[in-house]
């Protein structure tokens, strides 16, 4: 099915909004260069969380079962989903955990993706591990356990959290090393790369924002980041040439200032400090950055746009417009510095044409896609051979897949891949 560009362009209009949007899709099939490493093509799989991990953090069946889906699927750039650097920092009893431990069940998946792919494809995609600690959101045993860089008053409006949960310098100190010993224990899994994750709230990422939090990790630029850069700064100097460390990065909390990052005080996106952290991040050595915006837990319209919600939101072109062209005007500020854009998922079938019009037009270098892969695990296949996705196959943006998780349950597309996910939606949320 061609992709109907007039009617698309008069429905953004509708919204007030305009993207690049190109006929040839051709430049989506073109490898990118990540140091001493070649992503096949500039499709991602992004980082989507599926809650299905055993007790002790290895992959459970449903994750085999994802990432196999994926490898077969064609995606130059596979994302790994949080994997937590320590036990108290799991977001849920089932997220991944990777410790020694668990090891050998890390190193039997990373196998299994690259030769599902080979076979299915011709070519193993990279493969990127998110290295996260849950902070705010933690819940290692099934209720909240919070450990938060700071107070934030927009967040805990309808819910205070003591003094007690605030973390202390010291504990900081020791999840960075976490954090560096798990991108460790990711080289010898088979990752080809590890994600300092910095986003959507978690512990990283909250940090960003702690404007009035006294002591080293708080209050300038430099104590505010400290976390994420002296971290991304040791494992780059100690990994093997060919690893890839990057970040999956918010530079837009969608809070005002001072309750959050990259804003200005009445709430717009403000450039300025990300932009100087991705600078900073070149500096290091990080050569990809995967940016995305918003707090999944307080305004997901802001990350992941979508077409009926619990509450009040705008149109979904806006949003996706909002991260794009955010994106955007960061690459103009580190135009050496490769970027992956979020957000496309809620385009449907017109999302590779505005993805490759971007790419095209300077925007970013790598289309990411998120619930897409939940709907659409193939959808990089179809974009490669004929240009197009089949809008049949394409996410629907209702958000379904998020309601499981928020419900406790094991997220996958209830529309797209029913037989597995709709007793789980039911189960969890009917």
């Amino acid at each position: 099915m061609a992709f109907a560009k007039e009617e698309f362009q008069k429905q953004c209009a509708k919204q007030g909004v305009c993207f690049p949007a190109a006929d040839d899709t051709s430049v989506l099939t073109a490898p990118v260069a990540v140091g001493d490493r070649t992503i096949p093509n500039r499709l991602v799989c992004q980082a989507m969380e599926g809650c299905d991990g055993t007790a002790d953090g290895r992959p459970g069946e449903l994750t085999v079962r994802r990432y196999e889906r994926l490898a077969r699927g064609g995606a130059g750039l596979i994302w790994f989903e949080a994997t937590a650097c320590m036990q108290n920092g799991r977001a849920n009893p089932r997220q991944l955990f990777l410790c020694e431990k668990t090891l050998d069940s890390f190193q039997a998946i990373v196998e299994r993706i690259k030769e599902t792919a080979m076979k299915a494809n011709g070519y193993a995609p990279v493969i990127i591990m998110q290295d996260t600690h849950s902070g705010r959101y933690s819940k290692p045993s099934g209720y909240p356990e919070p450990m938060i860089a700071h107070h934030n008053p927009v967040l805990e409006k309808d819910n205070p959290l003591s003094d007690t949960c605030i973390v202390t310098d010291d504990a900081i100190d020791r999840i960075g090393e976490n954090l560096a010993a798990t991108a460790v224990l990711a080289q010898k899994a088979g990752f080809d790369g590890v994600d300092i994750k910095c986003c959507h709230g978690y512990l990283n990422s909250e940090l960003l924002s702690a404007f009035d939090r006294p002591g080293k990790y708080g209050g300038s630029f430099e104590n505010r980041t400290r976390l994420l850069t002296e971290t991304a700064a040791k494992v780059i100097d100690t990994a093997p040439k060919d690893f890839i460390v990057t970040c999956r990065l918010n530079v837009y909390d969608g809070l005002k200032k001072p309750n959050g990052f990259g804003a200005a005080p009445d709430g717009v996106f403000d450039p300025k400090e990300p932009a100087m952290l991705l600078q900073k991040l070149s500096a290091l050595g990080m050569r990809l950055v995967n940016v995305t915006m918003g707090n999944p837990y307080f305004n997901p319209h802001i990350n992941r746009p979508f077409a009926a919600g619990p509450y009040p939101a705008e149109h979904p072109f806006i949003g996706v417009h909002r991260m794009l062209d955010g994106i955007r005007t960061l690459k103009e500020n580190v135009p050496d510095l490769l970027l992956i854009a979020s957000a496309l998922s809620a385009l449907g079938a017109a999302a590779p044409h505005v993805a490759a019009g971007c790419i095209q037009n300077g925007w970013f270098d790598l289309a990411g896609f998120g619930r897409m892969i939940f709907a659409y695990p193939d959808f990089a296949k179809d974009i490669l051979k004929t240009g197009e996705l089949q809008p049949q196959k394409c996410c629907v943006a209702c958000s379904k897949c998020s309601a499981i998780m928020r419900a406790g349950g094991t997220p996958g597309c209830v529309i797209r891949d029913r037989e597995v996910y709709l007793p789980i939606y039911r189960q969890y949320c009917e």
